[in-house]
């Protein structure tokens, strides 16, 4: 009698998979563990049943205010506690913002987000600013997600009457290994501010990052948090660390490209629905490897010079390996 889960039994029958919160932590080490290729066709089963397999959502992802974040989280080079090769700038100009995103749009970008190095959204006028770059994305048609820190219940509110369709907010790693990575906020202020989102009908942007030196459990122990989240995050973020000098872990070994497949893939089954994003680090990935992901049931990357501070791949590179692999990217409104 097969001792894997009966859900992973079924996607490889090629059934329907139910949404399901209650994954047990063996049933996740089961998943993540399995051999690659039957991992990779398990996931990409799924992927099928949910999505279009040839298309790619590109996303663009602007720094509107940069460096001097009072955080002290390990792998991010904007924050005030390291030595790190950036420069701090002040909030921009709404209106540079949205010129930014209408050139976005004209290359066909469907997502554009805008990340803020804060702890906590500010009150006051520089909220008032964020608020009319969101208008200002918002009546471009695209999709508008935001990342400004923790978030009250009453901005969560405004953001979305302004017109912000998600909000990025990471678990970045297990709860086990949360504390070896931040010590200025805990992982049940993160929760907080999924659930002032949520409460407020804004999508849900939420995932985590490899590669912080994190044992293979960690990894595990976050997918299972995302798909214990009611509903699942909208989109799931799986990101490489970008080693920068200067912050705590510069000198971490390279991640093994392996990891990510294997990371994406269990995302993609555990949270079928999800559009799993490509992020951070793909830069240090060959195209076999990013191609590899795109199987795992990755559909969505981010396009553009820069990821808030760190480098990605050029505009030529992305849209020629879409080529490549007869892939296209998602269209405006494409469900």
């Amino acid at each position: 009698m097969s001792t894997e889960p009966l859900a992973a039994q079924a996607v490889a029958e090629g059934e329907s998979p139910e949404l399901r919160h209650d994954w047990t932590r063996a049933e996740v080490e089961a998943i993540y563990r399995t051999p690659v290729p039957e991992l990779v066709f398990r996931a990409q089963t799924v992927h099928r049943q949910f999505h279009a397999p040839d298309r790619v959502q590109t996303c663009q992802l602007l720094s509107i205010k940069t460096g001097g974040c009072p955080e002290d989280c390990a792998y991010c080079p904007q924050s005030a506690h390291y030595d790190a090769p950036v420069d701090r700038q002040g909030l921009l100009d709404p209106e540079h913002v949205v010129s930014v995103a209408r050139d976005a749009a004209a290359r066909g970008v469907t997502r554009f987000c805008m990340g803020a190095a804060w702890r906590q959204a500010p009150e006051g006028r520089e909220f008032e600013k964020v608020l009319e770059m969101v208008r200002g994305v918002s009546s471009l048609g695209l999709e508008v997600c935001c990342t400004l820190g923790m978030l009250k219940e009453e901005q969560a509110q405004q953001l979305k009457e302004a017109g912000l369709s998600a909000y990025n907010h990471n678990l970045d790693t297990s709860p086990e290994f949360y504390g070896s990575i931040i010590t200025t906020r805990v992982y049940e202020d993160r929760l907080k501010t999924l659930a002032a989102v949520r409460k407020a009908g804004i999508t849900v942007c939420c995932g985590g990052i490899l590669g912080m030196g994190e044992r293979e459990t960690d990894r595990i122990g976050l997918l299972q948090q995302l798909a214990a989240l009611r509903p699942h995050p909208e989109s799931v973020p799986i990101n490489m660390l970008v080693r920068v000098e200067g912050t705590p872990l510069a000198n971490m070994p390279a991640l093994d490209p392996m990891e990510m497949v294997r990371a994406i893939a269990t995302a993609r089954i555990l949270m079928p629905a999800s559009r799993v994003r490509l992020a951070a680090g793909r830069k240090q990935l060959s195209p076999e490897a990013v191609t590899l992901c795109f199987l795992a049931g990755a559909n969505s990357i981010f396009v553009g010079e820069k990821l808030l501070t760190t480098p990605n791949p050029g505009p030529d590179e992305d849209y020629q390996l879409l080529e490549k692999l007869g892939m296209q990217p998602l269209e405006s409104h494409a469900v």
